[in-house]
């Protein structure tokens, strides 16, 4: 990887380079990270630090009632750690009957928020900083205001049209009956109480004491599932990565219940490919990752589930290399295919990366999955509900059909590249069925075609849809769309402001001499800071 002095892409950045760094969506998240690490904490304390404050900085894409996971390598091995929530106890096939798919918002949508667990179970792990010291920006940020940056101005705007119905919404979220604009000073009283809670119990108030009960009381008061049982019942897991290599780098992701298995087998589709004697813009190797992509989507939503339900087809089965290049052999470099699902065994989001002088660095993402999640909000306490129930399937033969207990599939993912010499890169990419896609095309800029972190953020991307659909950035060549077209892709062109369509990546790349490069994404305000 070389550090390019201007991005030959529409970009007025150059990669951040220090030692210690932090990168994310929102630049007063990216300080509050900062401040942990200038106070002597590690990358997680920073990591932390960050997640907490995006809480209050960006509702638009995470909350109080998130689900969170991370990968970090703390100096000596890498860990994976699942704080995805569950479904209520009380939901069955039974209590959604005659739908023809999960409800997407409301509190029938709603499944135990895991983020908080996760910060715990992290900061017990591997922090160094005191849990409760974490907290100080974001209360601040809660109790005194912030201005509310544009294109998160933009996002809450959109959402206020959806979601001004919702239980708590407008109460919390629209002071003076609107979103507030551009600028305009928004406070968070409530939030900040429940931050308080949550930093001088170490979680338990969220999960056992004040925080829960008023949860479950407005569960209740709306015939909700959500029971003191179910929130007591959290535990986050350590749960290890599983990874797929091509050539001399190998990507790690969290197993399912999440999509980061997509992005494996779409990289291990590709190096069955010539794709390493193509350019990074020539068509013909877009061309052949969207196949790739396409072959790992459709095999993740047939298979991908809550991991102790996925009997019949297992995640090893999915990633053998002798089936990637099965589906590989499937691309026809001539022509666009609407793939089904294989037989591998026959029978909105917020991201940020943290990394420190010591080598530590971590990969975390946590998300209430839509724009403000399932729309409601618990009165006085700031925490907005996730709509993670939306991911389950209603088809009783389906592994991923919604059960109590249960957890649902899950878009989020985070990511970790290693190498030879050890760990590489800590990024991600924002944005639901955008992730996976996302890691595929973040792994072969970086790693490939050596751009770095900046200009793979700045660069033009694409996303598979529907069939033989294709949403490319406006930015493309108009050759190069035309060229896709001439293979079959039906194109859609969507503006590179669609923050979610799109997603906002964040990375942070080691550099052979020691210290690291950040690039962050100028599609959702992000920020890469460092020193």
């Amino acid at each position: 990887m070389q550090i390019a002095a201007q991005s030959p892409y529409p970009s007025r950045r150059s990669a951040v380079l220090a030692d210690n760094m932090v990168v994310t969506s929102q630049p007063l998240a990216a300080q509050a990270g900062l401040a942990m690490l200038a106070q002597g904490g590690n990358a997680v304390d920073a990591a932390l630090a960050t997640a907490i404050a995006l809480t209050v900085l960006e509702p638009t894409g995470n909350g109080l009632g998130s689900d969170a996971f991370a990968i970090l390598w703390d100096g000596q091995e890498l860990h994976g750690l699942n704080a995805s929530g569950a479904a209520p106890a009380a939901w069955n096939a039974q209590r959604f009957a005659g739908r023809v798919e999960m409800p997407f918002r409301g509190w029938e949508s709603v499944t135990v928020p895991g983020a908080v667990s996760g910060w715990v179970a992290l900061s017990e792990r591997f922090g160094a900083l005191p849990f409760a010291d974490l907290f100080a920006p974001a209360i601040r940020y809660a109790e005194d205001g912030f201005a509310v940056s544009p294109v998160i101005a933009a996002l809450w705007a959109r959402a206020a049209e959806q979601l001004g119905d919702q239980p708590g919404f407008a109460e919390t979220f629209l002071p003076d009956g609107r979103a507030p604009r551009a600028g305009a000073r928004f406070r968070a009283p409530g939030h900040a109480r429940t931050l308080r809670a949550i930093a001088q119990t170490k979680g338990r108030a969220f999960y056992e004491g004040e925080i829960a009960e008023a949860i479950v009381a407005y569960a209740k008061e709306h015939d909700a599932a959500l029971s003191l049982a179910d929130m007591a019942n959290n535990r986050p897991e350590w749960c290890g990565t599983i990874s797929t290599a091509f050539d001399d780098a190998t990507l790690h992701e969290i197993p399912p219940n999440g999509q980061g298995i997509a992005a494996l087998m779409g990289l291990g589709i590709l190096s069955h490919t010539p794709i390493r004697e193509m350019a990074a813009d020539d068509p013909q190797a877009l061309h052949l990752q969207i196949e790739a992509m396409k072959l790992a989507l459709r095999d993740a939503e047939a298979y991908v589930a809550d991991p102790a339900h996925m009997v019949d087809v297992t995640a090893q089965d999915m990633l053998d290399d002798g089936y990637l290049a099965a589906r590989a052999a499937l691309i026809d470099p001539a022509r666009a295919q609407d793939f089904g699902a294989g037989t591998p065994k026959r029978g909105g989001t917020v991201y940020l990366a943290a990394a420190d002088a010591s080598g530590m660095m971590v990969s975390f993402i946590q998300s209430n999955y839509a724009g403000f999640g399932s729309g409601v909000v618990v009165p006085g306490t700031g925490v907005a509900l996730q709509n993670r129930g939306a991911g389950f399937v209603l088809d009783p033969g389906h592994p991923n059909v919604v059960a109590g207990g249960k957890r649902p599939f899950h878009t989020i993912i985070p990511a970790f590249l290693m190498g030879p010499e050890g760990p590489r890169m800590s990024f991600g990419v924002m944005g639901g069925p955008m992730q996976a896609q996302g890691h595929v095309q973040m792994v072969l800029r970086t790693q490939l075609w050596g751009n770095d972190p900046q200009v793979a953020a700045d660069a033009p991307r694409w996303r598979v849809t529907e069939g033989l659909g294709v949403a490319c950035e406006t930015t493309l060549p108009a050759a190069t769309l035309q060229a896709l077209r001439d293979l079959g892709h039906q194109i859609t062109l969507e503006a590179p402001d669609n923050a979610f369509g799109f997603g906002g990546a964040q990375l942070i790349h080691r550099l052979d001499g020691g210290g690291y490069a950040g690039g962050s994404d100028p599609r959702k305000d992000g920020a890469a800071v460092g020193f």
